[in-house]
């Protein structure tokens, strides 16, 4: 498992997070001040400072619980409000749209790319607004010099960690349904065409070579496909033509979007369910999160009335009827974290918490309604 693959896992959700929620604040006609409001607060409190530093220590990846709370969070960071089919909804069709890229990538370095396509698209979002502008430029020349370095094989760990941290996820995406690229049990099509990985030739050629070096024989074979030479290597630089598509917005062109539980999916859920030992990282999870959370900075306006609530669905009667039909196991509450309560229960934990709010920047209506940080983490 690589230590380096949860500040590109975070990235790629948030982006496909903002490409979504911009889709449908435009859908909803909202007001366009208050869009922009909505971006601005998301991808400020994306690229807090504090909250940065703890992601881009090396570390494993921990839940899907834990990483869900920090995007609940991140989507509740201005005066926007989902409801919890809808916020069920976002996440399903942000991990689903990471994963397919995932499965994607050419060769695993590509990863970095789809990640750089995300920062140009969330770069574009807040190119108005230089003080967000440049905190996002800080963390791209972070991503550059953390990953440019790494060699294929950290590359190929940090794609099995993703494909390892997705594989149980098989959500239907209407997208993907109708472009035949997912089927209906919600696992993907991979394709037999198009360009190989950059610096790789076309297969179709069997090559052999005597002891000492000299080809001394040529097969052909046909490969099944219809595959092309790659043209050029994408830029990873901080302005450069990306080359792949793969990251960039695919609701660029206005269509609905559903998402559908498979049947293997429901049951593969439930017997997780059944089936889950207590989980070994619970106080290191607890850790992360009370870091992580601690350096969310969730901005809440003094007008209760100029808040406004966003649906993923059609109706409020399909996002009803999801919410109702969609298993318990899958929905994810939103975490109350009530820092004297968890500084009573946990010293450690106090002081992370201490190190947060010297500040005196959180406020108790912060929080969002759920169960408290420790009662969710038992139950990891």
């Amino acid at each position: 498992m690589s230590s380096r693959t949860l500040p590109l896992l975070f990235i790629n959700l948030g982006g496909e997070m903002l490409y979504i929620l911009d889709q449908r604040l435009r859908a909803q006609n909202i007001p366009a001040d208050k869009a922009k409001k909505v971006m601005n607060d998301i991808i400020t409190t994306m690229f807090n400072k504090k909250f940065l530093e703890e992601l881009f220590k090396p570390q494993e990846l921990y839940s899907k619980k834990a990483l869900r709370t920090v995007f609940d969070r991140l989507a509740h960071a201005s005066i926007m409000r989902l409801n919890q089919a809808s916020m069920d909804k976002l996440y399903d069709l942000m991990t689903m749209a990471f994963k397919y890229q995932v499965l994607l990538c050419p060769r695993p370095k590509d990863i970095l790319l789809v990640s750089f396509n995300h920062m140009d698209a969330i770069k574009d979002f807040v190119k108005d607004t230089p003080s967000i502008l440049s905190q996002v430029d800080e963390t791209f020349q972070q991503l550059i010099e953390m990953y440019t370095p790494l060699s294929s094989g950290e590359f190929q760990l940090i794609r099995q960690t993703l494909l390892i941290f997705f594989q149980d996820m098989h959500i239907r995406v209407s997208i993907f349904l109708k472009d035949k690229v997912q089927n209906s049990n919600g696992r993907f099509v991979l394709p037999t065409s198009g360009p190989v990985p950059y610096g790789t030739q076309v297969p179709g050629l069997i090559r052999m070579f005597s002891c000492t070096g000299e080809e001394v024989n040529r097969l052909q074979f046909t490969n099944g496909g219809n595959y092309t030479a790659a043209v050029r290597e994408g830029s990873f630089e901080i302005f450069g033509d990306r080359v792949t598509k793969l990251g960039t917005n695919m609701y660029s062109v206005s269509r609905p979007v559903e998402t559908h539980m498979s049947g293997t999916s429901k049951n593969s859920a439930q017997h997780t369910k059944v089936n889950a030992a207590p989980n070994p990282l619970a106080k290191e999870e607890l850790n992360l999160l009370a870091k992580l959370m601690g350096g969310l900075e969730v901005q809440k306006s003094g007008n209760t009335d100029s808040g406004f609530r966003v649906n993923l669905f059609a109706t409020d009667e399909e996002e009803e009827e999801a919410l109702i039909s969609r298993p318990d196991e899958l929905s994810c509450g939103i975490i109350n974290i009530q820092a004297t309560k968890d500084q009573q229960a946990n010293a450690e934990l106090a002081k992370i918490m201490g190190e947060f709010t010297e500040s005196g920047d959180q406020s108790p209506s912060a929080s969002s309604k759920g169960d408290d940080l420790l009662a969710m983490m038992d139950g990891l």
